[in-house]
């Protein structure tokens, strides 16, 4: 009865929801900067009569909704996130991630009065970029929380099952010293030359590295000019795998190649890294079966991961260590359209995307309502997470 009634009023709103996805994805704002979504869905959850807190945690664009109609039982968080990417707008489809958060705790709302415990929604900001959600968890704001979840749009496969990999931030700059590159360049030391060597270094690691792991970066800084020996070079990595412990190991290959380099060309080596890091996922099996249920009964096939898959990192990683928590994926594009692309911004505004969207609010709705409703779920959902963390 419950589900029915959740379901049939995102079908009400589905015009609302739509306009509100629409509007964040055309005008997309990068990690802490997403003033304009954080504002809207504030506005739209204390229409529904939600108490907001808009700017928790230190941070101006995170939220924290809660709705009146509080009682004994779970307390249920549903994350939504809205940052976009530098340069190709909403190519993670985060405009559905929120909207399908606010969708399901508006859906919720209207019948809360008749169910046990307490409804959140947490706007997380600067998922790709700085964790919103780590300082969210660092704040204590899931401290009473029993339950977190969220959905995630994909390109080609609908599942809940998909791992997540741990994840440092490293910075290195090298300084060395200028010279004419022509007329006198044994009296340089080339910056450029060292980070160079770094990536060469990394290169050479991979084939001694686990295959679910992953070392990339960029040069964010190469030098001035040809004619000038660069005297100041920086890159910028993202070290991934599927265990921390793994991670922390890969930063220590990675910073003994950064040295490697400084001695071989006699620059100095400046080497960051950045904190805090984005731990690996751990998906609560007994909340994501019930997710998967309630996606078959709206008629949403599951489709698997393709084979050899790999994997992304995300902050909800940071979160699946202090409470149960799922992050599933529902299919917006087909497969050969890759996250994080130009193709991918565009499926985030389509008919697919916003079908995805409005399922997926459905879906979130359904399995609070079952989290709120069977003890017995609620009582596994608990259990599982506590071993899971002593083993881990």
């Amino acid at each position: 009865m419950w589900k029915d009634k959740v379901s049939t009023y995102v079908d009400e709103i589905r015009d609302q929801l739509i306009d509100i996805s629409d509007e964040i994805h055309r005008h997309p704002e990068l990690a802490l900067e997403e003033v304009t979504a954080a504002r809207l869905l504030a506005a739209e959850l204390k229409k529904a009569g939600f108490e907001v807190d808009l700017g928790v945690a230190g941070m101006d664009t995170a939220i924290v909704a809660v709705h009146p109609e509080q009682s004994k039982g779970p307390t249920i968080a549903i994350l939504g996130e809205y940052d976009a990417l530098p340069g190709i707008g909403h190519a993670c489809g985060h405009n559905l991630i929120a909207t399908a958060a606010l969708g399901a705790c508006l859906a919720l709302g209207t019948i809360k009065k008749d169910l046990p415990g307490k409804l959140i929604f947490m706007g997380t900001p600067a998922e790709e970029d700085m964790g919103g959600k780590i300082t969210m968890v660092e704040a204590g704001l899931f401290k009473d929380v029993d339950a977190a979840m969220m959905f995630h749009p994909s390109p080609g496969y609908t599942t809940v099952g998909r791992m997540g990999l741990a994840l440092t931030e490293v910075k290195i700059e090298f300084h060395g010293k200028p010279s004419h590159a022509a007329s006198s360049p044994e009296k340089g030391i080339n910056a450029l030359d060292a980070v160079i060597q770094t990536f060469n270094g990394i290169n050479a690691l991979r084939q001694h590295i686990k295959m679910t792991s992953r070392i990339h970066g960029v040069i964010t800084h190469g030098g001035v000019k040809p004619n000038i020996v660069p005297e100041f070079a920086a890159a910028e990595f993202y070290v991934r795998a599927v265990e921390d412990d793994y991670c922390e190991e890969l930063v220590k290959k990675l910073e003994d190649c950064a040295k490697g380099a400084a001695s071989a060309t006699g620059a100095t080596l400046k080497y960051e890294v950045v904190t805090p890091s984005y731990q690996s996922r751990v998906m609560n099996k007994a909340m994501g079966e019930a997710f998967v249920k309630n996606l078959e009964t709206l008629g949403e096939p599951i489709i698997p991961l393709p084979k050899g898959s790999g994997a992304g990192s995300s902050d909800i990683g940071n979160v699946s260590h202090v409470v149960p928590a799922i992050h599933p994926y529902i299919s917006i594009c087909d497969n050969t359209i890759a996250g994080h692309s130009q193709e991918f911004t565009k499926a985030s505004a389509s008919k697919k995307g916003h079908a995805a969207m409005l399922t997926a609010a459905k879906a979130l709705a359904m399995t609070t309502i079952d989290l709120y409703t069977d003890s017995d779920l609620m009582k596994q959902v608990r259990e599982e997470f506590q071993v899971r963390e002593e083993v881990l």
